[in-house]
């Protein structure tokens, strides 16, 4: 989805500062069925996601996950993730899949900061306690 939005002519005209980011940020594509990227500075790790993701962050430090509610749970059971950004919005669409879905133990998280949007939207902001 982020790939056929950001490097489009919309995207520059709607959210110029954003895509100019998004299109020449590194980004990792972990995928079990894609063998190519065709998304400026994009690579695909087709497998050992938390071996990679422990590379990644031993020799870069700070990486952003955007979607794939697997890919969370799987960083958060081991204890990979540092730092929760959710966002709430005000819509009750009746059924979805759970954020953290078949996470085996307690995550000991602590808010460290919350902000209020005009739209309703909050961003919460937590920190693990490992």
């Amino acid at each position: 989805m982020m790939k056929s939005y950001w490097p489009t002519p919309m995207a520059r005209l709607n959210d110029p500062l954003i895509a100019e980011g998004m299109n020449n940020a590194e980004k990792i594509v972990f995928s079990k069925t894609l063998s190519n990227a065709d998304w400026k500075n994009t690579r695909i790790v087709n497998d050992n996601i938390l071996e990679q993701v422990k590379k990644l962050k031993a020799a870069d430090g700070d990486l952003t996950i955007l979607g794939s509610g697997s890919i969370v749970t799987q960083l958060a059971e081991n204890g990979l993730i540092d730092e929760y950004q959710l966002m709430i919005d005000p819509v009750a669409i009746g059924q979805g899949t759970p954020l953290f879905k078949n996470i085996n133990h307690q995550l000991d998280l602590k808010l460290v900061d919350s902000r209020t949007f005009k739209s309703g939207v909050i961003l919460l902001r937590y920190v693990s306690q490992k």
